[in-house]
């Protein structure tokens, strides 16, 4: 195992189908769960802009296939140096996960690589999903065999929850810490925050722990004031 090869990677607590809001997405998410369990299953490409859920769906597919016994790797490309080598480097797994595909467009060695990685995957049965921002055609990818092969997985467009969506989001993982939002509170958030719903989150954990330390509920008086000393 290389530094960059998180092979045994520690699947995030949250980033499980369990905790994924598929609302308009229900179909894509049936599908990445048929993929990471089901031998055969049609090898999957998901695009859509950042916070429509497409690193989440990832997670979870590698959790998912290497609770079902399957080896697994995950690929944030975005996060990877020398993409080329990366991908040379991916061997002996039965379920990959190439995410930000995007990162690589453009790069003519890498895009070899993954070119090699794809024929031999399908040759020794395994199975991978990709996810981009955009389509396959939209990607600026140099080598148009790549694309062919990448346009003929089965493609799905993540779409964004809405405001809505997000807000029952946040309620339902706040009653899961004990935690009660009321519309006030996320009126207010919603007005000043970041609507990502990673980010939500992320920021729902950190108000759990600091109104637990502080003893208080989570106001907008207390949220105006961390997030003050947060920024």
């Amino acid at each position: 195992m290389t530094a960059q090869l998180p092979l045994s990677l520690r699947w995030p607590r949250r980033q499980r189908f369990e905790h994924f809001h598929a609302g308009a997405n229900a179909a894509a998410v049936a599908a990445v769960q048929a993929l990471a369990t089901q031998q055969g299953a049609p090898w999957l490409y998901l695009s859509g802009t950042a916070g429509s859920g497409k690193s989440h769906l990832l997670l979870a597919a590698c959790q998912a296939a290497n609770e079902a016994g399957r080896t697994v790797q995950y690929l944030p490309l975005k996060a990877l140096r020398d993409h080329a080598t990366v991908i040379r480097g991916v061997a002996g797994s039965a379920f990959l996960a190439l995410d930000d595909l995007d990162a690589l467009a453009g790069n003519r060695d890498a895009e070899h690589a993954l070119f090699d990685l794809y024929n031999r995957a399908r040759a020794e049965g395994a199975a991978i999903i990709f996810a981009a921002q955009v389509v396959p055609a939209q990607l600026s990818i140099v080598l148009p065999d790549l694309r062919s092969r990448l346009g003929a997985c089965t493609q799905f467009a993540l779409k964004s929850l809405d405001d809505a969506e997000r807000r029952e989001v946040l309620k339902h993982q706040a009653a899961l810490r004990g935690i009660e939002l009321d519309d006030t509170v996320l009126d207010w958030l919603f007005a000043r925050y970041a609507r990502d719903t990673g980010a939500l989150l992320d920021l729902l954990d950190r108000l759990d722990q600091a109104s637990l330390a502080a003893q208080r509920r989570i106001t907008v008086p207390f949220l105006r004031t961390f997030l003050r000393e947060a920024g």
